[in-house]
């Protein structure tokens, strides 16, 4: 389990609510799957070797490279400002987003307002956890981003952000969600992308 992190939440729990699970983005992680410096960093690179190349000069990569570089600094100072400013908070009776670099806001999501949950692990064992709503609770997409389910701008999806440790945490998240709607639990399946999305039951996230 996450150490707990310190003013995560807007105010004490009320009394019988019981704290599950805290933690925040993988700064790497972030950095790569939801700013994509790995795609930016390609990119100027190969925009480098291409003005080395047809000028024949190498010095005439540098400017190139100078740019580059600057763009991946902001981008990891994006990143770090994103997780240094995020608080996923998993109750038994909630899940809780706090994010906002500039502007901090606070999402509350009741367990019973939550269809389900999906998976997607990556290879550091980080992962993204997108939480299906209910039919009728609706939130905006760019008051979201980053931490929403990519490309689903008709029904958003908030989402858990490159989570450390995600498939630990995507059991508890199964749990608490099985237990809010009185369903048994199930074992996390090797499900398919398109398999629909339960509580209880955590299907392989597709992106």
């Amino acid at each position: 389990m996450t150490d707990l992190l310190p003013h995560g939440l807007p105010g004490p729990l009320p009394k019988g609510e019981r704290l599950l699970w805290q933690g925040r983005p993988a700064l790497v992680s972030l950095a790569r799957r939801a700013f994509h410096v790995d795609l930016v960093a390609l990119y100027f690179g190969g925009l480098a070797g291409f003005q080395a190349y047809s000028s024949g000069r190498v010095s005439a990569a540098w400017p190139v490279l100078l740019a580059g570089a600057l763009a991946l600094v902001i981008l990891f100072a994006l990143a770090w400002g994103t997780c240094r400013t995020t608080v996923y908070t998993l109750t038994d009776r909630r899940l809780m987003l706090r994010i906002g670099i500039a502007l901090q806001m606070d999402v509350n999501l009741p367990l019973k307002e939550i269809e389900g949950a999906a998976f997607h692990r990556f290879g550091d064992a980080s992962g993204d956890l997108p939480l299906r709503l209910k039919p009728g609770v609706r939130l905006a997409y760019l008051h979201l981003w980053p931490h929403a389910r990519p490309w689903r701008l008709t029904r958003p999806e908030p989402m858990l952000r490159c989570v450390p440790e995600a498939e630990a945490v995507a059991k508890r998240i199964a749990t608490a969600l099985a237990e809010a709607s009185g369903q048994p639990v199930q074992a996390l399946p090797p499900a398919p992308a398109a398999s629909p999305v339960l509580p209880g039951r955590l299907a392989a996230a597709g992106h």
